[in-house]
């Protein structure tokens, strides 16, 4: 079973892929995306894998046959890839070196690319799910493409919440966010010429810091030759900065944000791509669990203050940076 079915209390789709419940336990002395496999290239540097197991294709299933007068169903339309950062079965991101980094955010654009030109495509989001906190099973260094049918519903409320700002206002309302944080300073990590590093004001997470273009753009793809080179060591030293907090490879989701794809709005004014971080833990040993408040009504709580840990997150940046010398 792969269908989407409709949540009329949240305005939302809800993917339904039973199939990914036969994913098999991979067994420990084999990875599929290792050079040997038979799966991959037996030479690569980075690469894009389609999922064995997709959520969404584009050549879906007919739904089943559930659908009534209330309860609506569509097909499963839409594409799901890994992106592989590197064929060494242990490696990180911060052990990459920046070269290999950035042919990743290349990849990552060409992707992003391929997926948009498919007009029943959306919106493409590009995420990384990293550590056994957040249920990942494969360790070999990867990320993922989603290109889904419809505006998942946080991207909606962002795009709807940027274009209220603008229209009341006249600036992007991200360009506003990343420079007063800029001018209070105490939340900011750390910055360079193109993008800017900080742990918001209004963070849900202890740690879940944001990376934010400082030149206003929609896409990754529309970033030049030399904002690919930074973001790629932006990226990088921002996992080495989290890794660095605890000692150990600290867990998270990465998620980026860009615009929507193929819809009448083209939000050249009102949205502003960025990077989400949401670590899931709140110390070394403990786990911020999403308990009744944040899962049942989305009313988050943060049991640190921001300006505290952001003073954590920039000694644990500082201790990276010296170990890189």
């Amino acid at each position: 079973m792969a269908e989407l079915r409709w949540h009329p209390l949240t305005k939302d789709w809800v993917m339904i892929a039973s199939n990914r419940q036969e994913r098999p336990q991979m067994p420990k002395d084999w990875c599929p995306f290792c050079p040997g496999s038979g799966k991959v290239p037996e030479d690569y540097e980075v690469y894009c894998y389609d999922n064995d197991f997709p959520a969404l294709s584009q050549n879906p299933p007919a739904p089943d046959a559930v659908e009534t007068a209330f309860f609506q169903t569509a097909p499963a339309y839409g594409k799901c890839e890994v992106i592989l950062y590197s064929p060494r079965h242990t490696a990180t991101l911060p052990e990459l070196s920046d070269s290999h980094v950035e042919k990743l955010v290349d990849l990552w654009c060409k992707r992003f690319e391929a997926l948009s030109a498919d007009p029943n495509i959306k919106y493409v989001f590009i995420f990384e799910n990293r550590g056994d906190a957040v249920g990942v099973t494969m360790p070999h260094p990867h990320g993922q493409i989603y290109g889904y049918p419809f505006i998942p519903k946080k991207i909606q409320l962002e795009t709807e919440s940027a274009g209220e700002y603008y229209q009341k206002n006249g600036k992007c309302l991200f360009c506003d966010l990343w420079q007063s944080e800029q001018e209070f300073g105490k939340r900011v990590i750390f910055q360079n010429k193109h993008f800017i590093v900080f742990l918001p004001f209004f963070t849900e997470y202890p740690y879940g810091v944001y990376i934010m273009s400082k030149a206003h753009r929609r896409y990754i793809t529309e970033f030049s030759e030399e904002e690919r080179r930074a973001l790629a060591v932006t990226v990088k030293q921002t996992v080495g900065m989290l890794d660095g907090l605890f000692g150990y490879q600290f867990p998270y989701m990465m998620c980026m944000h860009n615009a929507p794809v193929n819809g009448e709005k083209d939000y050249s004014n009102d949205y502003h791509f960025h990077i989400e971080f949401f670590p899931p833990m709140r110390s070394a040993e403990k786990v911020k669990y999403n308990a009744s408040s944040e899962t049942g009504c989305w009313a988050h709580c943060n049991p640190t203050c921001p300006e505290e840990t952001a003073e954590e997150l920039r000694a644990a940046y500082q201790r990276y940076q010296m170990s890189e010398v």
